[in-house]
């Protein structure tokens, strides 16, 4: 058993030391990039500036005889970077791939000093988050940073939801989580083929109101992702890192990609993923705090003074519990401010 204070050492002989606390910035949407399509590279000067994480992808989505296309991609983008106010992630391929290794390799290597963060699919133990932990840290001995690339991981199966906690506790790398919802609806066999959302089976139904069942009785479309979702925030915010809702493969029912992504965020969420354009906007506008709400928070925590005891503001009470909710959110609303003049200017921050 590794003792608590090895956490805090370098793995490798020359490595950078590790975190102590998960910088908070503002990642309400991770927008992803195909990183074997020329076009899409090419216009990373344009859609960077526009999103809080941009992820060139090496994993699903991109054939296998694209990989390396796909790595060449990622290598152009890195080498290329100039958009500070934007983190620049990349996702590799499964660690069982025969490609997981090159993808580490190069990444660091090559550009690591540009890299926030390594996604990595399918973790489903501390084991995975071990592996990558140790290579990461020989590979940025090797490459001479000064500073240690974070690792997320994407629930995708059964067993990763079941160990959410000790992936959560695995290293201090670890930076956040990802909701994988067709992955993991695949290896749970649910009977869906959507990717995220709802599904119209997945119902409740109102108690009968006479002797025939089929009559005045109103049905409600439930959440599939619900209990994983709730399950992953809290194994993040006990361990210090950030949860996120993954994609919303509808890409033309903005509606329900909406509706989705603000369950996510009420749940404790802080981004989502953005598989097209169309829903970076949804994704900054969920993610960023209501106007109205970060004006109420204000005043509540103006009202509270220490922030003990209770008071009584528009005919409700407010206690110590009321302004660490209200810090939560105002507290966002400054991050985002000082990315975006526009929202500053709405918060009045």
């Amino acid at each position: 058993m590794r003792s608590p204070k090895d956490f805090f050492r370098p793995l490798a002989l020359g490595a950078p030391d590790p975190v102590h606390e998960i910088p908070a910035r503002p990642s309400r949407v991770i927008h992803f990039l195909p990183g074997s399509n020329p076009k899409m590279i090419g216009k990373i000067p344009d859609i960077a500036p526009t999103v809080d994480i941009l992820l060139i992808n090496l994993e699903d989505g991109v054939p296998a005889g694209d990989k390396e296309a796909a790595r060449a991609g990622l290598l152009e983008a890195g080498r290329a970077w100039t958009t500070s106010g934007t983190q620049l992630w990349t996702r590799i391929n499964s660690l069982d791939s025969p490609w997981a290794l090159d993808d580490l390799i190069a990444t660091v290597t090559e550009i690591g000093s540009v890299i926030d963060v390594i996604m990595v699919p399918k973790v489903e133990s501390a084991d995975d988050i071990h592996y990558v932990d140790r290579l990461l840290a020989q590979l940025e001995a090797r490459a001479g940073l000064t500073r240690p690339i974070l690792i997320h991981a994407i629930l995708e199966t059964a067993r990763g939801v079941a160990n959410v906690e000790e992936i959560c506790a695995a290293s201090p790398r670890m930076q956040g989580l990802s909701l994988g919802p067709a992955d993991l609806a695949a290896n749970r066999r649910m009977k869906t083929t959507r990717v995220g959302g709802g599904h119209p089976g997945y119902l409740v139904r109102t108690d009968p109101v006479g002797d025939d069942l089929t009559v005045g009785r109103f049905t409600a479309q439930q959440d599939l992702w619900h209990y994983t979702i709730a399950r992953m925030v809290d194994a993040c915010v006990a361990n210090g890192i950030l949860p996120f809702y993954g994609p919303f493969g509808d890409i033309k029912d903005v509606v329900a990609c909406e509706d989705q992504f603000r369950n996510a965020y009420l749940l404790g969420c802080v981004g989502a993923w953005s598989l097209h354009p169309v829903q970076i906007e949804i994704a900054k506008r969920v993610f960023s705090p209501d106007p109205a709400d970060v004006a109420h928070a204000q005043r509540v925590i103006a009202a509270m003074g220490d922030g003990t005891g209770a008071v009584m503001l528009d005919g409700k009470m407010e206690d110590d519990a009321s302004v660490k909710q209200c810090r939560v959110i105002v507290d966002l609303a400054r991050q985002l401010s000082e990315r975006d003049p526009a929202l500053a200017a709405i918060y009045s921050l």
